[in-house]
């Protein structure tokens, strides 16, 4: 365990007087190749900082932030901190699945980008009130009932994770602050021997870091602020209705998509009335699934919710939606599984649980409306699909139960380093309006971006944001004022694919949006398709480099990018690199590729994923 040094003292007053000391000489962190199961990629390193639990009483008790890094490939800089948001999303899963990829695609090799499970997160003092049977019996139940039974669970439910809380953590929840994980921060930028620190975070992580440079300000050296979230301003009606009308204009839109693609599998004459229907059939008799489980008109609402988080995942809620109409809940338990944390072992992740405490411990949960009548109102007004089902009686305080009222931090920025926020024009979960008041409250160096295609974080997802980003962290350099970028065209369906022999012992071509979802291929990142094989991975190259080599084009190499795939790379005809990734089936459990064996076609099978690369 490595001990943290304390906020108030500038770890690198040695190196402003003695220029023959490397600032990473002076980290006090031991980072070690990772042991954790969640890490596929052996490059990366792992370590534990030990933080004050109250920072303003630093010599006593402490916890463990889990740390996790890729380190610098060049003549280091500093280091990248990375959070993805929530409150109370893993940024040490994130780095373990996007670190390298950040590194590399951002031409970030001169930093570490360090990603940490914040406090109360996980492998950080995981805040864990119930156990997962008790979160598994109250997850999805029905917030609307109509029976004894229904009513009964709900009663049985008021109150019993704040119980929970209060009686395993006590007065110590009013510490998982975002405050304090700013400062925490601040304790891993001395700790790793660096006089400043720069940073990326998404949706709630745009707080967190907003948040340090409104406690830091000489301590930023740049900060990207991604699908930015800043609700400290809003209106009693405003913190109700914003995300609330997001979620609902995102759904008009997919339900625009919907009607017109044949590749919705949900698609009718009228979309909309067609969904009530079906929230209408799941709330009389649930969907059944595979394991016991069934899916209710509460799984369904989630798991829309998820969708819309992404455009590429409209086909999979499209998908789960007929599913669940023809009596198959399993589609949609996955969808919604994913949002609240849940893993096919019926373990959960700290995220609801300590999510929930965050908000409250940062002030960041709603005020109670004085008229609760006006504002559900004002939400079936801009949202009625996403507020079915509210009453005067969902209007209450947990966070009195769980501690004294908090006034949120305040941001105010007042260093001179560059900050680009980002703010999506169609971000159901943060509007651009909290990105135009965060960029504000950053002061005269902040940049507002606006991002026009739909989807909530857009770092990797568009490239235009993706290389504005990289610009301010890598060099330190903002856009124009006005900067706006549009969604990637789909990547064009290349002239010689339409040639491409198929061996034998190859199948045919599969349509399945769930396992392109899985893996993370959209349509804008590659032109690809979906195949299996009976074939070892070994039998599948040496017959597609057989049948390949014989139409011109030409074998660079194979790779194995991680555990249970393999993946052979060729130049076509015409010079673009194409690639061939076969997926084993011992991979198919893994949770960090997406839970594979629940949606690929046939799991007795390997995986081919046919793909255009950039080159």
């Amino acid at each position: 365990m490595v001990e943290a040094t304390d906020p108030t003292v500038d770890a690198t007053t040695t190196s402003a007087t003695d220029d023959t000391v490397d600032p990473v000489d002076l980290s006090t962190i031991e980072w070690v190749p990772c042991t954790d199961d969640a890490v596929l990629d052996d490059t990366l390193e792992c370590a534990t900082l030990a933080v004050p639990l109250d920072h303003a009483a630093p010599d006593g008790e402490s916890i463990d932030l889990a740390l996790i890094r890729a380190p610098a490939t060049d003549d280091r800089v500093g280091a990248v901190l990375l959070n993805p948001g929530g409150p109370g999303a893993s940024g040490f899963d994130f780095a373990a699945n996007a670190a390298s990829t950040l590194q590399s695609e951002m031409g970030l090799e001169a930093f570490d980008l360090v990603g940490f499970d914040p406090r109360g997160v996980d492998r950080s003092n995981g805040l864990r009130c119930l156990t997962d049977a008790e979160i598994d019996a109250t997850v999805y139940l029905d917030s609307s009932p109509d029976t004894p039974e229904e009513q009964a669970a709900l009663d049985a439910a008021d109150g019993q994770f704040e119980e929970a809380c209060l009686a395993k953590y006590g007065d110590t929840l009013r510490l998982y602050s975002t405050e304090n994980t700013a400062r925490d921060m601040d304790e891993i930028r001395a700790a790793m021997g660096d006089e400043t620190i720069s940073y990326l975070g998404i949706s709630y992580g745009t707080y967190l870091g907003a948040a340090y440079a409104t406690l830091f300000p000489e301590r930023v050296r740049a900060l990207v602020l991604d699908a930015a979230y800043e609700p400290t301003g809003d209106s009693i009606v405003e913190q109700y209705t914003t995300q609330a009308k997001g979620f609902e204009d995102a759904f008009d839109s997919w339900v625009e998509w919907c009607q017109a693609s044949p590749e919705c599998g949900f698609t009718s004459a009228d979309v909309s009335s067609d969904f009530d229907a079906l929230r209408q059939q799941l709330d009389d008799s649930p969907a059944p699934a595979a394991d016991g489980r069934s899916a209710n008109e509460e799984v369904m609402g989630t798991a829309t919710g998820a969708a819309l988080y992404s455009e590429e995942s409209w086909p999979v809620l499209g998908n789960a939606l007929r599913d669940a109409r023809d009596g198959g809940g399993d589609a949609l338990l996955r969808l919604a599984d994913g949002y609240v944390g849940r893993e096919p072992d019926g373990s959960y992740s700290t995220m609801d649980q300590s999510g929930s405490i965050i908000d409250c411990a940062s002030g960041l949960d709603p005020a109670m409306p004085d008229d609760p009548e006006a504002i559900i109102a004002s939400l079936r007004e801009v949202a009625p699909r996403f507020s079915e089902g509210v009453t005067v009686d969902d209007f209450e305080d947990s966070c009195a139960l769980l501690m004294p009222s908090v006034e949120p931090l305040a941001l105010a920025y007042s260093g001179d380093a560059p900050v680009v926020v980002v703010g999506g024009l169609n971000d159901p979960a943060t509007p651009v309006r909290w990105a135009e008041e965060m960029t504000a409250a950053m002061g005269p160096t902040a940049r507002l971006v606006t991002y026009t295609g739909e989807g909530h974080g857009f770092v990797l997802s568009s490239t235009c944001v993706t290389d504005i980003e990289a610009a301010v962290l890598r060099d330190l350099e903002v856009p124009a004022e006005g900067a706006s970028c549009d969604r990637d065209p789909d990547i064009p369906r290349p002239a010689w694919w339409d040639g491409l022999p198929v061996p034998d012992g190859v199948d045919d071509v599969v349509t399945s949006p769930e396992v392109t979802s899985a893996l993370g291929i959209t349509p804008n990142l590659a032109y690809s398709e979906i195949r299996q094989s009976a074939l070892d991975p070994d039998e599948v190259f040496d017959a597609y480099s057989a049948v390949l080599e014989a139409e011109g084009f030409t074998e660079l190499g194979r790779q194995s990018p991680f555990d249970g795939g393999q993946q052979v790379v060729y130049s076509s005809p015409t010079g673009q690199l194409f690639s061939i990734l076969v997926i084993t089936t011992d991979a198919y459990d893994d949770p960090e590729l997406g839970s594979l064996g629940d949606v690929v076609p046939d799991p007795s099978k390997v995986l081919l994923v046919l793909l255009t690369l950039p080159g």
